[in-house]
């Protein structure tokens, strides 16, 4: 670590339950890499019902987890810590995220921050006008805003909606957890991700039509809140919900992972999922769509690849030769170790905190 010990406060949607959500395998890697560059982090979450009967980590590594009842109980019980942080984070999708988001920025007395893990999604949300999470004026009240996205997409949120400091975090992994496994080879393409409309359309054009095409081949999706409705291949294994300890054993046993982005992040881009790193860390090539950006993360047709329709699947799928589809795994968990752990995120993050109070809080 640089510089002195920082006292961090983060309010986030979950880090105790990743049940449905991709903000808690972020947090826990987030926050063990703050703890190993010596910084002390309390994370304060919501106590919901879902997230409690489906909690994995009720006891996260690298932070003291707290978990409150209300809005009420939060400013009643917790002013004292927020006050005498060195930076409070509030992430995107906290319940009364608005209120929240006010009550910090008059109560802190150190850096504020607005962690988006869904900044596409938030952007068109403030479009539409609808403030579920953040205000326009709550971003130009933020000191820093940290967004999933970057690209154009800093830009805009300076420029726009006045942000004082908007700069990339994107999500991460954590080699600890996500390394190449010894483990049969179950299937030749998989998915995992959480049911959502708009993802719908590309897993099917890019997993459920090739599995419909090749009936040898074995795919599998794994996730909740997919319509008891939906006709699934008969080669196509469902698998409902795995806890993040299980995730490595799944990619392991893929010939090809599937990457599929949502919407609102296709269309901003510079929007790399947390699965994606997941998997490249296990040394699983990885078939995605395409967004501009993507070639920053991993280069295309070096260290990823994309589809466009099923025959680009099935192309990559079936016709890689084995020594080629080794090399691209291995390429792509070079390129993740070195710029896409949880440390570097962690030490970007210390960066920006050193870069506000030095300009923006002086």
């Amino acid at each position: 670590m640089t510089g002195t010990p920082l006292s961090i406060v983060v309010l986030g949607l979950s880090i105790t339950s990743s049940w449905g959500n991709g903000h808690a395998t972020t947090y826990r890697g987030l926050v063990r890499g703050l703890a190993a560059r010596g910084h002390a982090v309390t994370f304060l979450e919501r106590d919901v019902p879902w997230y409690a009967d489906n909690r994995d980590q009720p006891a996260p590594a690298g932070c003291r987890t707290i978990l409150y009842a209300s809005l009420a109980e939060l400013t009643a019980c917790h002013a004292e810590r927020v006050r005498d942080a060195d930076v409070v984070i509030v992430g995107s999708y906290v319940p009364d995220g608005v209120a929240v988001g006010e009550w910090v920025t008059a109560t802190a007395r150190g850096a504020v921050a607005f962690y988006d893990i869904d900044t596409p999604v938030t952007l068109a949300k403030l479009a539409r006008g609808e403030h579920e999470y953040v205000t326009p004026a709550l971003v130009a009240r933020y000191d820093l805003y940290l967004s999933f996205t970057g690209g154009p997409t800093l830009d805009r949120l300076e420029r726009e909606l006045g942000s004082p400091m908007a700069r990339p975090l994107y999500c991460s992994v954590d080699p600890a957890l996500y390394y190449p496994d010894a483990a049969p080879m179950r299937w030749d393409l998989g998915y995992m991700g959480t049911y959502s409309d708009d993802r719908q359309p590309t897993l099917e054009r890019l997993l459920l039509e090739p599995a419909r095409r090749w009936d040898a081949g074995r795919f599998v999706v794994a996730g909740p809140q997919y319509p008891e409705s939906l006709a699934w291949p008969g080669n196509v294994e469902r698998v409902m919900h795995l806890a993040p300890r299980e995730h490595r054993a799944f990619y392991n046993a893929q010939r090809f992972t599937l990457n599929v982005t949502r919407a609102d992040m296709v269309a901003a881009g510079w929007s790399p999922s947390v699965r994606l790193f997941e998997a490249a860390a296990c040394g699983t090539p990885i078939v995605s769509d395409w967004w501009e950006g993507l070639d920053d993360v991993l280069r295309v047709r070096e260290e990823i690849l994309v589809a466009h329709d099923p025959d680009d699947a099935l192309r990559a799928v079936r016709g890689m030769p084995e020594d080629e589809r080794l090399a691209l795994g291995a390429a792509a968990r070079a390129r993740v170790l070195a710029s896409h752990t949880a440390a570097h995120r962690a030490a970007e993050l210390e960066g920006y905190v050193s870069e506000l109070l030095a300009g923006h809080l002086a």
